[in-house]
Parts: structure tokens; sequence; C-alpha cells
């Protein structure tokens, strides 16, 4: 923890860990060099078999022989679209696009037509990378959809054809030299209140991100991490297979999230540390407590995208017995901003997303005037430093809209900061709920909620209202499938708020509609809602 007694909602960069200047492909070659023969990359099939296994040397070997292969094909610069689900060939292409100075772009593989062509056109790809298909999802088929007629595309290749991967045209190019200023990745935001932006993240920024996160969760070169998140976001490509890199320690690449493999795989093969957002960690408690394992070696969870629920920490310290550490962050920060330490208190971690990573300035600064608010008072959260990205692609307007003339990063999340520098999120700028003329902010409505034993995962959204203009509207999902007295419900609002702040509608949920990030689509609820999607649990 950081021993700061703050009279300004601001935290400066601290200093405790140095900014490296190195690219991706450079920092691969450095621990390859120092730890050739260490366990990299250990590959899990979807059904839970563990197959391939790579060492930093090889990692490094089959890195460099794909780098080749790309740099005969396209130029430095040139942006490249991966659409496939976690594989190590998906890792194999982010370390060899990072050496031959090539720009990958990501894709949900839940993508349909409409969704892939955006992201080729947007970004302006000249290559598709794809799997046949994945969870149904055909695939080939939707990529031929999406490509019609975009004619900057020049190669689509199958990634599981090793061949077509990589082959060499005409001549065996010489790597480029590549800056850790260079652009290495475009990740599209998760679009949780509209249209996706492509944000250019740098070898710097996603490099001192990655560490910086796993280096607070005491991730070390004798650490084992099974890598649940999807490697097309910021999460799974970067905060652990960069943080892995980084330590020079081991990576469990699974296919597809399966609670009761991913519980196994932590005794078999002596798992130290997983990443996961709350539903996630959700499942893997539910597994556990049906099917006890041995997890003794399990360190410990960290675990963002959503807020925790007090219960879900204190089943994962009554069920694995090891630490939890919640993080705050964006796709526009590479993507942490705040993070526990481990040995915080519980109602830090259940109260607040922690303390800004090291080399980050951290401010809560008021909408009107952006000027550093007060200690506890509600403002947006801005971040400067090195792992702000370097803008949107193609889109200036959107770029000056998020970083300002004096390099703040404004994250568009409402929230508050304490003396100690610890960082409250309240909700968002457009997710704020104005009844009557009064602004009410969701996140404060829903840890309220969190806190009713029932309720497992909660979203509060603003519904259009004649009179009220706005009126705020609690959906909710419980643990177990038995009936909810909603009257119980409003009771517990009422004892811990304010009664303008008190829900007037509610409804449960099965499922709430997720990003492939695992954040809720509120817009998507609101939507819903107006269509008479959900049943009202009163009538």
């Amino acid at each position: 923890m950081y021993d700061l007694k703050l009279s300004e909602a601001c935290v400066p960069a601290q200093a405790d860990m140095q900014i490296d200047h190195v690219a991706i492909g450079e920092l691969l070659r450095a621990i390859a060099a120092n730890r050739p023969n260490a366990d990299a990359l250990v590959e899990v099939t979807q059904a839970g078999e563990v197959g391939r296994r790579w060492t930093y040397g090889e990692l490094l070997e089959d890195s460099e022989r794909l780098a080749i292969a790309l740099a005969s094909r396209f130029k430095p610069g040139e942006h490249v679209v991966v659409w496939a689900p976690n594989s190590p060939e998906w890792v194999l292409m982010e370390y060899a696009c990072a050496l031959a100075g090539l720009v990958l772009v990501t894709a949900n593989p839940a993508f349909q037509a409409n969704e892939l062509r955006y992201v080729l056109e947007d970004s302006g790809a000249v290559a598709l990378f794809l799997v046949d298909a994945f969870r149904g999802n055909p695939m080939a088929q939707i990529g031929s959809e999406a490509l019609e007629g975009l004619t900057a595309v020049r190669e689509v290749t199958d990634l599981n054809d090793n061949n077509a991967l990589c082959r060499i045209e005409d001549t065996i190019p010489t790597l480029p030299e590549v800056s850790p200023d260079d652009a290495a990745q475009i990740q599209y935001t998760s679009g949780t209140t509209g249209f996706p932006k492509g944000a250019v993240l740098s070898h710097l920024g996603l490099v001192n991100n990655a560490r910086f996160y796993a280096s607070r969760c005491g991730v070390d070169a004798a650490s084992t991490w099974i890598n649940i998140m999807p490697m097309f976001h910021t999460s799974g490509c970067g905060m652990v297979t960069l943080g892995c890199l980084q330590a020079g320690c081991r990576m469990i690449l699974i296919s597809l999230f399966d609670p009761d493999v991913i519980n196994g795989l932590i005794k078999s093969e002596k798992t130290t540390i997983i990443l996961g957002v709350p539903t996630m960690v959700f499942a893997l408690q539910d597994a556990f407590e049906a099917n006890p394992q041995d997890v003794s070696t399990l360190e410990v969870v960290s675990c963002g995208g959503a807020m925790v629920a007090p219960e879900l920490v204190r089943r994962v310290q009554r069920n694995f017995g090891c630490g939890f550490s919640t993080l705050y962050g964006q796709t526009e920060h590479c993507p942490v901003i705040t993070q526990h330490h481990l040995n915080d208190t519980i109602d830090d971690i259940c109260n607040s997303a922690g303390q800004p990573i090291p080399a980050t300035e951290v401010s809560i600064r008021r909408i009107g005037d952006n000027t550093i608010a007060a200690i506890d008072e509600v403002g947006e959260i801005c971040a400067r430093g090195p792992c702000a990205m370097i803008g949107y692609h193609a889109n200036e307007t959107a770029t000056a809209e998020t970083i300002d003339v004096d390099g703040w990063l404004h994250t568009g999340d409402l929230g508050v900061m304490d003396t100690r520098g610890y960082v409250r999120i309240t909700g968002r700028v457009k997710e704020m709920i104005v009844r009557g003329g009064e602004n009410h902010f969701p996140a404060e409505i829903e840890n309220v909620m969190l806190e009713h034993p029932d309720i497992a995962e909660v979203a509060v959204v603003g519904l259009p209202d004649e009179k009220w203009g706005e009126i705020i509207a609690c959906f909710f999902r419980t643990e177990e499938n038995g009936p909810v007295e909603i009257h119980e419900l409003h009771s517990h609002c009422r004892a811990n708020l304010s009664p303008q702040k008190t829900p007037s509608v509610w409804r449960r949920v099965e499922n709430f509609p997720m990003t492939g990030s695992g954040k809720v689509q509120k817009f998507a609820l609101r939507d819903g809602f107006i269509a008479g999607d959900y049943e009202d649990p009163t009538s």
C-alpha cells in the first residue's frame, strides 16, 4: 500500500517501479535468453486435456519463424485481424506481429458478419486470420460474408493451417527494428453504451501495464497462471500473456472456460493465480462447492470487469484460502488503472477499486471545468502516464474528446477518492440517472444491493419517465432459483439509501447481456425493458 495523505483527489505517479522502454518482441528475446528451458506455454483443449507445450526458447523460435513469414507478406505498420478463440496460435500471432512490426487487430470470435466487417473496415486491415468454426459459430462462412467487397483485405488464412500460416513469399526478409512507442495492437472498446472505437495501444503501454499489474499480484518466475480470459481482450493478451512474459513464468492457456476443468487444473498444474470477471469466479465457486478439489497451490484470485460482491470475496477466501485482488481499468489504458494490494482489507476490496498502479497519475476531475475534485467529491476518473492509448484509430475527434490537452485520459467513469488515494467507482458519466433534477449514481445503489445475501449480480439503469425524466430500475440475478420477495429488496434499499435512490422498477434476470470482456450492456437492459422483454416479478 502507498502511504498517502492527500488533500485533493489526485495521486501523483508513484516511483516504486520504473518504466521499461522495451517492445514486446525485444522482451520475449530477453526472457528467452535468460530462461530458455523454462516452461512458457501449456495448451489445454476444450475437453480439458493437456496438449502442446513450449519452453521460452521454443516459443521465441516459433514466434520468430512466424514473424519472418509474416514479414515476407506484409509491411511494417500494416494492420492484420486475428479472429479466433484462445489457442497457442493466437499467442504466436501476438508475438510474431510484434516482432514483424505489424499491428494486431483483435476481434471477438462470437462476432457475426456485420460486426466483423466493421472491425475490418474501420481498422484498415489487410489480412484476416481465423479458424473454421468455434462453439457453433461458422467462422469461415461468416468471414466470407463479411469480406464481400473489401478489396483492402488481400489475405485470409486459417490459423490451424500451419503451412499457409508460415509460408514465405519470395525472399526471406530481415525483421525490422520496432520502437516501444510504436503501435502494437488495436483493441475495440467493449461497447457497453454504444458503437465500438479502435483504441491504438503501444508496445510501451502494454508491456508496462502488464508488468505493474502482475507485480502487484505477486507473480514471479515460479508462478503458474491459468489464462481463462479471452485473448481478443487486453486482459487475455495483455495482463495475463504479457504478465507471464514479464516474470518468465508458465501460462496455462485454455480454449474454453469450464469451471470444473479449471478447478481440476489448479491441482494438476499447481496453479498459483487466476484472473477472471465476477461471473467466472462465481462459477468456479459453484463448481468447487459441488465437487471440492485440492486448490492449495492457489495464491491469488484477481477479478475485474465489474463490481465484486462481498459474498464472492468471502466464498473465495473460504473455498480457495487465497488472496483476492480486484482491479479497475479500461481498454484505452492497456487496461489497468487502479488495483488492490494483496494485504488490503476486505472492506477496501469490496468498497473500492484500489490505488493507482505504479508510474500512473490518477485524478478525480470535475465534469464542468476539468479541475481536481476535492476528497470524496464525485467527478470523472482520469489517468495520465505511459499506459494511455496512442489514440483512437482514424478518429481524431473521439481521441480529442477522450485525451485532453494536458494528457489526461478521461475514462467516462464517475468516482471518488479518499485521502489514501483509494478510488471508488460511482457510475458512468453517460449512465448517471437524472431523476427529478437530482443526479443518482448507479454504482452506489448496486453496491448496496450486492450486500443483500440473495443477490449475486446487479445492474441499475435509468428508464425514461414522463413525470420524473428518468426513474431507477434494478435488474438482478440471484444465487438460487427460488422466489424473491421484492418488498424485502425494497426494504433493504430503504434501510441503506435515501428514498429517492430506491429503485421503483425491479426485474429479475437469469443472465445479463454482456460484452466480450464481461461487462454488463446496460443499454441492452434498457432497450429490452422498453421492448417488454422482462417480466414483472410482482405480477
